[in-house]
């Protein structure tokens, strides 16, 4: 049986708008008690998203009552630069729909690496409920996709020893720019209640085939070999 479900779309705006739609949903028929624990994720497709979540969001400003905040991954760059995730979230969603600061918990990229992973795991298991494991269980991560199957800031360079971590997060050094950020590990993303990947663009069609397949060695191979059940929302197209 497929640990996935791909989803395809003709294009970026219908992936963003369908995913928009079936978030506004799952929130809809969350129960009041308790937290919904989300995790953003950065990349080109988010702005597009969080457009649409605005717009349908905009008169029922009490779906996101009990929603807090999180980030799969940060830069280590300050909250308002322009490759900050949350600088895009902030002036394109929390903004626009009056999200209270208290709701938000961004990663810390401003700070030293280190102690920003820190701060950011314990802030991960102050507000979400824990597995067995040690692991915050969040109610919905989104995940991008990048063209080498890379997801959060878990990247195809990685030794074994290091994708093993069970640390909630961590620092690393990307291969693209910026090259110091800050991630959810492997362990972390297994644990959620719910994976969303959207994967759009062009010259992604690699590195989503080979994340589908049963040996696939990419990290979002990987991630889908983790998990029960994964979500992938997509625009490219495949032969």
């Amino acid at each position: 049986m497929s640990r996935h479900e791909l989803i395809p779309f003709a294009d970026n705006v219908s992936l963003a708008c369908a995913v928009a739609e079936r978030w506004l949903g799952l929130l809809s028929n969350h129960p009041v008690a308790g937290p919904f624990c989300v995790a953003l994720s950065g990349g080109r497709i988010p702005k597009l998203f969080y457009a649409e979540i605005v717009r349908l969001a905009v008169a029922r400003p009490q779906l996101f009552a009990e929603v807090h905040f999180f980030w799969g991954d940060e830069r280590c760059v300050p909250p308002t630069d322009a490759e900050s995730n949350f600088a895009l979230a902030n002036e394109n969603l929390f903004k626009p729909l009056g999200i209270a600061p208290a709701q938000i918990h961004r990663i810390r990229g401003d700070l030293p690496p280190e102690e920003a992973a820190v701060e950011a795991a314990k802030e991960f298991t102050r507000v979400a409920l824990m597995n067995a494991e040690g692991q915050p269980v969040l109610d919905l991560v989104f995940l991008g996709m990048g063209e080498d199957g890379h997801v959060a800031s878990l990247f195809p360079s990685e030794s074994e020893e290091v994708m093993a971590s069970h640390a909630v997060c961590r620092v690393v050094t990307a291969s693209k720019p910026p090259p110091h950020r800050i991630t959810l590990g492997y362990s972390a993303l297994a644990a959620a209640n719910e994976v969303w990947v959207m994967a759009s663009g062009v010259g992604k069609e690699k590195a989503l085939a080979e994340s589908l397949e049963e040996n696939g060695r990419t990290p979002l191979a990987r991630l889908l070999r983790l998990r029960p059940a994964t979500r992938i929302f997509s625009d490219v197209k495949l032969a």
